[in-house]
């Protein structure tokens, strides 16, 4: 963990703010160990433990192990999750087709804008433009 209410991305792990509350700091642990697995279509969403993910199957992934969700989603459907606008802590990011999150401050991504295409659940230490995407957020967080 790291001091203070943003988390802090070294070497593609990252590590959790100390002020988060214990389910943030759940799903960054969590996030941490699908990182760098590949881009799969439907991946995550057979079983929260799957060979690769895409964009819902692992914002899925987080919030399952955040507490948060009982099975995986499709992006349309975190349309409704929780309530409308931003969290304090963790945002979702939904449109028809994709979803990312930030999570204490870091973007949550299967999409590598920098190089183009999918590739994969990965942090990020750059925004990401939202237009387009209805910003959601569990409730209380």
């Amino acid at each position: 963990m790291v001091r203070g209410n943003r988390a802090v991305l070294r070497n593609g792990i990252a590590y959790a703010p100390s002020n988060a509350p214990d389910s943030v700091k759940h799903a960054i642990w969590a996030v941490n160990t699908i990182c760098r697995r590949p881009y799969v279509w439907g991946g995550g969403h057979g079983s929260f433990h799957d060979y690769g993910y895409d964009c819902s199957g692992a914002v899925s992934f987080a919030l399952h192990y955040a507490g948060l969700l009982n099975q995986p989603i499709p992006s349309s459907d975190f349309l409704r999750y929780g309530e409308r606008g931003r969290g304090r802590w963790l945002t979702i990011y939904s449109r028809h087709g994709h979803v990312f999150a930030t999570i204490a401050g870091l973007r949550f991504d299967t999409t590598d804008l920098r190089y183009g295409g999918d590739v994969g659940p990965r942090w990020h230490l750059d925004g990401r433009d939202s237009w387009g995407f209805q910003a959601r957020h569990p409730v209380g967080l």
